[in-house]
């Protein structure tokens, strides 16, 4: 059982800092069509060489490690209690190694288990089959797209598309709708599972096995095969583009399976995955308990061809002009108000990540330093220490900004902050202050936490580490973080125009398809 353990351990390992190699041609396909220049194109470069960093310093490719799921099949007569113990394990010490982030939280108190482990945590589906041999697959799937999962009881009424009845046309224009409402915030282009039937819980179940399935796979159900390629050929026409910052690619995969369900239930289940589509799985020797092959080609059968990254150009392609601002921190409102959207942003100095429990903490609270002119991350990191005992950053990617909508305006105000970075942007709200008060939000790619990484050289200090590792607020020495400018303080949003643009594209797909 002890080399079972560490054969999970290796899964974990592998799923978090190595992506497949059908997920990476998805990704190079996906840079081919992309026109050379746009915001959305230069994402993708910085997303490329984030793999590769991720590869080469196993490390997470995404600071958001996500819920470990595991689907084991165990021969008749496996000791399936035994092997949950090491399977818990093995998440207890890839969690110590920092290949998985502290991410098992307790819904009623806050408090972060700091291991992974407790009620729910880590998820394990154990299923017999009459192979000799163990299967074990795990998915990471992050929190900011797990966010955008959505599910559809039939019939309804769909913003731009109208009626969706109980029949393949309806389930089309669900899934359509599924694409549109993700916009970036679940750091397109992504992924979709699609359950049909069942009831509400087993409809997600099934929504979310169907990320286990080979990208270039074949559906069997022909019916269903024909709605997959629908999608995959329509859902990239809604322009939403690399962290919904418009182009033409949206949707990398899209997978649907179908189950039986009650007469008077009819749900569709998506299950939104983001770019960084962790999953892995291997068959294992139940004898030894030593792994005899891997189930997916993995990552390194198929490098990722480097290209220019976010930060040697600039993303205003659209007008035909190049801007790359270097700021130091902290930033005063002159220098804001010289910004609008399309900027690309270089970020040397202090700055700080804060999320929902220091947000929610400064609404009523002073701020432990001075935030004037200050720029607030939105990043939950892995940390680590070294072997002097001091704070290392192993992984630091945006987390999803539209949470903190609540509070952000309300903040920015308060303390005279300057910027605010994050993925998917923000609301109305944070937008009007960011007019009145002199503020700019930035977007930074989605799932590129090696990346960002490495523009943190030093950690100057935390505090509220009682929040958890990913909830604290870390104090950062920056140097060359890029990110683009999506909000400026004239009022213009990048992330309203794209939805906007695709709502109304949307709308050609409303009538029916599959009858």
């Amino acid at each position: 059982m002890q080399q079972f353990q560490e054969s999970i351990y290796k899964l974990i390992v592998e799923t978090s800092t190595n992506l497949p190699a059908d997920v990476r041609e998805a990704i190079q396909e996906a840079r081919l069509k992309e026109d050379a220049g746009t915001r959305s194109a230069l994402s993708l470069s910085t997303i490329a060489d984030n793999i590769r960093m991720a590869e080469c310093n196993v490390s997470p490719i995404c600071q958001d490690t996500g819920m470990p799921t595991f689907i084991v099949h165990t021969p008749v007569g496996a000791n399936q209690i035994e092997m949950k113990k090491a399977i818990i394990e093995a998440v207890a010490k890839a969690t110590k190694d920092s290949k998985l982030r502290t991410n098992s939280v307790d819904s009623l108190t806050g408090a972060n288990s700091g291991d992974n482990i407790g009620p729910g945590t880590p998820v394990i589906h154990f299923e017999q089959w009459e192979r000799p041999e163990i299967e074990a697959k795990l998915i990471l799937k992050g929190g900011g797209c797990e966010n955008k999962n959505i599910q559809y009881s039939l019939p309804t009424e769909l913003e731009g598309l109208g009626k969706a009845g109980r029949d393949l046309d309806g389930i089309r224009k669900c899934i359509m709708h599924a694409v549109y409402q993700a916009q970036g915030q679940g750091c397109s282009a992504g992924f979709i599972g699609v359950g049909i039937g069942g009831d509400r819980t087993t409809g997600y179940e099934l929504a979310k096995h169907q990320l286990f399935r080979a990208v270039d796979d074949v559906n069997p159900n022909e019916e269903l095969r024909k709605l997959e390629d629908y999608v995959m050929e329509n859902a990239n026409k809604l322009g939403i583009g690399t962290m919904g910052f418009g182009g033409q690619v949206s949707l990398l995969g899209c997978k649907v399976g179908v189950m039986n369900r009650l007469p008077a239930s009819f749900y569709v289940s998506v299950a939104y995955n983001c770019w960084a589509f962790r999953r892995q799985g291997v068959l294992i020797d139940p004898s030894t308990g030593d792994i005899t092959e891997w189930v997916y080609r993995r990552g390194n059968e198929l490098p990722m061809e480097k290209d220019e990254p976010v930060k040697d150009a600039a993303a205003s392609a659209d007008s035909g002009e190049r801007r790359e601002i270097v700021l130091q921190t902290p930033i005063s409102e002159e220098q804001i108000r010289s910004l609008r959207v399309g900027d690309v942003v270089i970020i040397n100095g202090p700055m700080h990540t804060g999320r929902d429990a220091l947000h929610k903490y400064l609404m009523d609270h002073d701020s432990p330093i001075d935030l004037n002119g200050a720029v607030i991350y939105h990043c939950g990191p892995v940390m680590a220490k070294d072997g002097e005992g001091n704070w290392v950053v192993k992984a630091a990617g945006p987390t999803t900004s539209i949470r903190e909508e609540p509070y952000q305006g309300d903040i920015i105000k308060k303390f005279g902050i300057r910027a605010v970075i994050g993925k998917g942007g923000m609301g109305a709200k944070t937008l009007k202050a960011l007019q009145e008060h002199g503020g700019v939000y930035l977007n930074a790619i989605g799932g590129a936490a090696q990346y960002y990484a490495e523009c943190f050289k030093k950690v100057e200090g935390v505090d509220f580490l009682e929040f958890g590792i990913p909830e604290a607020m870390w104090h950062l020495q920056t140097e060359g973080f890029a990110a683009i400018v999506t909000m400026d303080s004239h009022g213009n949003s990048l992330h309203a125009d794209v939805e906007n643009d695709s709502r109304a594209k949307l709308a050609q797909f409303k009538e029916p398809v599959f009858v």
